[in-house]
């Protein structure tokens, strides 16, 4: 079992709950939603604000709610949400998923992985960190792969770094 965080004494979440939170999440229902989730969730989705901007940190339950009800629907309609792993150790729940949406500009199909590093306290999520695959995500969005060059070419005179 995972050591708590702070000093918390918290108990393990049961997969079944988890499971719950992710029929919820996949369905985009926000009443569903929202029994799931801490007063003070703090919710991160780490990727490139510029392109993809319901990326960042949101604090608080409506923030999230916010997030999940109106900034996401505002670029994407997820059509498909899939858990393709779950691990679930202690008080903590880490995913592997793939999300589909079209996107609202021009109807394009948008997927990509990501995973969700989740804390749990009461039942609720308290914390949760989600790694999109943002290269990936970036590319469809805009629609055209990034053109990243080897550093190692000497000819290249650009701010690009590739990673």
């Amino acid at each position: 079992m995972a050591p708590p965080i702070h000093g918390d004494m918290t108990e393990p979440i049961q997969r079944e709950v988890v499971e719950a939170f992710y029929r919820a999440y996949a369905a985009r229902d926000a009443m569903a939603i929202a029994p799931f989730l801490d007063d003070n969730i703090v919710f991160t989705i780490s990727g490139p604000v510029d392109v993809l901007p319901f990326c960042g940190v949101r604090t608080g339950k409506a923030a999230v709610l916010d997030l999940i009800e109106r900034q996401m629907p505002e670029i994407f309609r997820v059509f498909s949400f899939v858990t393709e792993n779950m691990l679930i150790d202690g008080d903590r729940a880490s995913t592997l998923n793939r999300l589909s949406a079209w996107r609202n500009s021009d109807g394009r199909v948008i997927s990509y992985r990501l995973a969700h590093f989740m804390r749990f306290r009461d039942g609720k999520v308290v914390e949760n960190l989600s790694l999109i695959d943002s290269f990936d995500a970036v590319e469809q969005v805009i629609g055209h792969p990034l053109d990243v060059h080897d550093s190692r070419d000497a000819a290249l005179d650009c701010d690009l770094v590739a990673v």
